[in-house]
């Protein structure tokens, strides 16, 4: 097809899109590049034209209109996925459907723990209003002034909590979702014991669109922490902390929400993104850990925190350690775990991997894989940090920011394979909690066991026989009539 060809083709499916569901819906041209932009800014692709419905019979309406133009359908929340799920890769035939307008927080109901919300709820903007009602939604992620409920769950988003709280999948306790032929499936129940045959809502969480539209969802609240203690350790190696967290998974219980591990490297980048940061501690450590632990009701949280300390400390598991003495101070500490990221991508292009093995191997795995980057990749900069207490890590690679772009995506493309390879050693998943999408989705399909095809390809035929939900996320499904 010629670009003349498109942009006639094109033109005439927007015209068609606004006869059929009203010109305010619709926005196409320079209005939909902010929506065919990855996070991070490292793809930009088009589309036909964004939809953004604001309610589910707009959603319902707006895919049968895809439809029967013969087009397919990129589900798109808050546009901050890290693997291209929500980035059309199609520009002739794809369209965007963005959630972005419905944003209603149906109900919150305290006496039931739980609360209904809209797919478009920005999830900060939920938790506040959650939190407004005297309750709590765990669900926290650095991207949660953006990202969006329906994403959440069309991801299986994790974050920082994931150790007392679990994935997304486990806060889930009902959907709403709009399906390939534009049916609804309602799932909003509240119920938190309903054995009536399979659990339904579970197959669209963690699809990433393509097996159809999330447009609400029911949660499960819990009561909010009236007491948080955050405290910032240095130790000597990961090893220890694999040993702390063990420790503390017994003497704190499931009071501990958060167990991060940090090197010395993810300070200096910190500082880069943000030079008013200042070190809490005077000596540098080969390892650190967030620690936090929290509670509400008859429990002393602090009292249990300066217990716990004080008694690996003078076990000589801890090297050093501070605890935040307000709400101020803790934030301060959680602002160098985020803010390394930014200091990340500072430093320009570089590989962001999002790997898992079980927690017992989680040192060895992370000695061996930046052993094997080191050798294949002297230039490069390893920065591993992770949950650990739930066997994810984030084991990034920089290349010298100083290399042209073709061969700073060569070493991207051999540091991402060296540890690979070495996480298929160890058993390990290549996606703890950002997904396949596009990013990820060769190497996905190159270690998908053939059941496991059978069963995911026979899924999404039942579901979406056409193929017009989110193609080419996570691996290619072939076409039936």
């Amino acid at each position: 097809m010629s670009g003349a060809d498109y942009v006639a083709d094109g033109t005439q499916f927007v015209e068609r899109l606004k006869h059929a569901l009203g010109t305010d819906m619709v926005l196409s041209g320079e209005a939909v590049e902010k929506y065919c932009r990855d996070w991070h800014g490292d793809v930009t692709t088009g589309a036909v034209a964004v939809l953004r419905p604001r309610s589910t019979g707009e959603v319902s309406t707006a895919v049968r209109a895809c439809v029967a133009l013969g087009l397919s359908i990129v589900p798109q929340g808050g546009n901050t996925g890290l693997v291209l799920g929500a980035t059309p890769d199609h520009p002739a035939d794809q369209v965007v459907i963005s959630l972005e307008r419905m944003t209603r927080i149906r109900r919150i109901d305290p006496d039931d723990f739980s609360a209904v919300v809209e797919a478009g709820c920005i999830l900060s903007d939920f938790k506040d209003a959650v939190a407004h009602a005297g309750m709590f939604f765990p669900l926290a992620l650095g991207a949660q002034g953006s990202c969006q409920i329906g994403g959440n769950v069309s991801t299986n988003a994790g974050g920082i909590n994931v150790l007392r709280y679990g994935m997304t999948r486990e806060l889930v306790l009902g959907l709403e979702v709009v399906l390939s032929d534009g049916s609804v499936f309602d799932g909003l129940s509240t119920l938190r014991k309903d054995n009536r045959g399979i659990d339904l809502k579970q197959i669209f969480i963690g699809a990433e669109g393509t097996l159809g539209i999330v447009t609400a969802v029911s949660v499960k609240l819990m009561p909010e922490p009236e007491q948080i203690a955050t405290a910032l350790l240095g130790l000597n190696s990961l090893n220890d902390a694999i040993k702390l967290f063990r420790r503390a998974r017994r003497d704190c219980c499931d009071l501990m929400s958060a167990f991060e591990f940090m090197p010395t490297l993810a300070f200096v980048l910190a500082r880069e993104a943000m030079p008013d940061l200042v070190m809490p501690m005077s000596d540098d450590y080969p390892a650190y850990v967030l620690l936090e632990i929290s509670g509400s009701g008859l429990v002393d949280i602090g009292d249990l925190m300066e217990r716990f300390l004080g008694a690996v400390m003078e076990e000589g598991l801890v090297t050093d350690g501070v605890i935040a003495r307000s709400a101020a101070q803790a934030r301060n500490l959680w602002l160098f775990r985020e803010g390394m990221n930014e200091g990340q991508a500072k430093r320009g292009p570089h590989l962001r991997t999002d790997v898992s093995v079980p927690l017992s191997r989680l040192a060895d795995f992370v000695r061996d894989a930046e052993k094997a980057v080191t050798e294949r990749l002297p230039d490069c900069i390893c920065v591993s940090y992770g949950h650990v207490g739930d066997g994810n890590v984030h084991l990034n690679v920089l290349p010298p920011g100083d290399l042209p772009r073709a061969e700073i995506d060569a070493s991207i493309y051999r540091a991402k394979n060296a540890i690979n390879a070495v996480l298929d050693a160890y058993e390990g998943s290549i996606s703890a909690e950002h997904g396949i999408g596009r990013l990820k989705k060769s190497d996905y399909s190159a270690r998908l066991p053939a059941v496991r095809r059978k069963l995911l390809t026979a899924l999404k035929v039942a579901i979406d026989p056409s193929i017009v939900m989110n193609p080419g996320c996570q691996f290619d499904f072939e076409q039936h009539s």
